[in-house]
């Protein structure tokens, strides 16, 4: 782990131009040398969702699983907000793909471009077509800079990064840990997002270490998201305002940046209740970008008819697609109310493997996911706030009676020093 006062990192990879969505090269293509073309279960993404659950699949008996995944690299998310925040290393988030898929496992090295649940087949980019008896689609999120004008050219300057791109995490620190003095602002947008709270956590890191430099006092803080209090789960907020009051971050609920202008080093806030903008200008932006279900996603049939957000239809507690028995979804590209995290995957991945498992065997799904999820608020360099909520945001503890959305320094043992290594070891290989 990074030291807690330590200077800026010295070297920040390069960032690509498609700001590390997931149509990465993975130096090969097409599918698995062994040609075939058919699968049992064609699993279509290769992130925690995908690798989790084809791990959980096998140790259930099923056979002859195949994830489709571009990207030769897995990386574990998580972490990138640490890494924003000067409290990991970038390396620590990241390990071949090849070495987590799971033993027995076929690794299609190739991206998905379309699904036609009518002939049960998989079109991927390099134009061969698979063919499968049951999908399990779990590609993520994509990242829309360009919903923001200017966003995009905001990364690309001396002055912005954000910690939703690995590429872009180390930059973050270098430009939070260099800040002596001016202006930080912290913006999250409104729609579905991957783990809303990981927008505020690099800010209540570099607050603890402008403390501890003794500069804070020196640096204005904007936190600006589109929501009507700070998270939105009862008692979680009470502890984010306590220490939003600590650290004197000036919020802006209801709102959301609509603009950015890297050579004036400004942005446009619009307030959705007033109905007003405000202009602020910046030493450090960090931003959080619109996202949404892939595009090639948006104009399958797989999504509900009538809704143009492209999630996939399913039954949320089954995960089992309404109108085609043999698709199933999980995690972020997944139409489920609950809020998206890692947290919920958890959950939703062993729901879908016995339920996917019970069909196979010709029994109904049985197994419900309840709407849990969870999220980790790493409050200062040593404490986290432990929110754990159902798909309504009301509180849903896993351990009754015990307060963990509380500060506490045991769950920052859990959630830095212990869960990297659950993680790798246990949830990618399905037992976790």
């Amino acid at each position: 782990m990074a030291s807690e006062s330590g200077p800026p990192r010295s070297s920040t990879p390069p960032v690509p131009p498609s700001f590390g969505n997931r149509a990465e090269a993975a130096g090969t293509s097409g599918p698995a040398s062994n040609g075939r073309r058919r699968y049992n279960v064609l699993v279509v993404g290769g992130g925690n969702a995908g690798i989790s659950l084809a791990a959980r699949l096998r140790r259930y008996g099923v056979r002859d699983v195949a994830v489709v995944e571009p990207s030769g690299r897995h990386l574990f998310q998580p972490l990138f907000s640490h890494i924003g925040g000067g409290t990991a290393e970038a390396a620590e988030a990241v390990r071949p793909q090849e070495s987590v898929m799971p033993k027995g496992v076929t690794w299609i090295p190739d991206s998905a471009v379309d699904i036609k649940p009518e002939t049960n087949s998989v079109e991927l980019a390099s134009g061969i077509r698979l063919s499968y008896g049951h999908v399990v689609v779990c590609p993520g999120l994509q990242l829309d800079w360009h919903k923001v004008p200017g966003l995009a050219e905001a990364m690309e300057s001396p002055h912005a990064a954000s910690n939703y791109v690995y590429e872009l995490a180390p930059k973050t620190w270098a430009l939070l840990s260099g800040l002596r003095s001016g202006t930080a602002v912290f913006t999250m947008p409104s729609g579905p997002v991957k783990c809303g709270g990981a927008s505020q956590k690099p800010m209540y890191l570099a607050c603890d270490y402008w403390r501890q430099q003794g500069v804070l006092s020196n640096i204005r803080v904007v936190m600006v998201v589109p929501t009507p209090t700070v998270y939105g789960v009862p008692g979680v907020d009470e502890e984010l305002n306590r220490k939003i009051a600590e650290y004197g971050i000036e919020l802006r609920c209801n709102s959301e940046m609509t603009a950015v202008d890297a050579d004036a080093r400004a942005l446009q806030i619009h307030d959705a209740v007033s109905g007003s903008s405000e202009s602020l200008t910046y030493d450090v932006l960090h931003a959080v970008p619109p996202q949404s279900a892939p595009d090639w996603l948006k104009n399958t049939e797989l999504p509900a008819p009538g809704d143009d957000g492209g999630f996939v239809e399913v039954d949320p507690e089954t995960l089992r697609h309404p109108r085609y028995p043999n698709v199933w979804s999980l995690g972020d590209a997944a139409a489920t109310k609950n809020s998206k995290a890692g947290a919920a995957l958890r959950k939703q991945t062993t729901v879908l493997a016995k339920n996917l498992k019970a069909v196979i065997r010709g029994e109904e799904p049985k197994t419900k996911y309840n709407g849990y999820s969870a999220c980790p608020f790493t409050v200062s360099r040593s404490t986290v706030v432990f929110a754990e909520f159902d798909d309504e945001y009301k509180p849903m503890p896993s351990i009754p009676k015990v307060r963990v959305a509380k500060e506490r320094h045991s769950t920052w043992i859990l959630e830095r020093d212990l869960f990297p290594g659950i993680y790798w070891n246990l949830i990618l290989k399905g037992r976790a």
